[in-house]
């Protein structure tokens, strides 16, 4: 599968499980709509710094989280 078959699959499948605002909203073109919203999400998930009023932060749970030591 070439990298346009695959981004195409991505659209199709997008415009096929539409959130229920997204869906409340209509459209002539959901695969359009699918592919704008798309577009989007790979902006922001390339740039952190593309949404500012959103933080995507990329941390394993031991990151996240001080460890405790357990009293002996």
């Amino acid at each position: 599968m070439t990298h346009e078959q695959s981004d195409q699959d991505r659209v199709e499948s997008r415009a096929h499980h539409l959130l229920p605002e997204e869906t409340a909203v209509g459209s002539d073109d959901p695969e359009a709509q699918a592919e704008a919203i798309l577009a989007e999400s790979d902006i922001r998930a390339a740039d952190q710094n593309a949404a500012p009023d959103t933080v995507l932060e990329r941390r394993t749970s031991d990151q996240a989280v001080v460890a405790v030591e357990p009293p002996d």
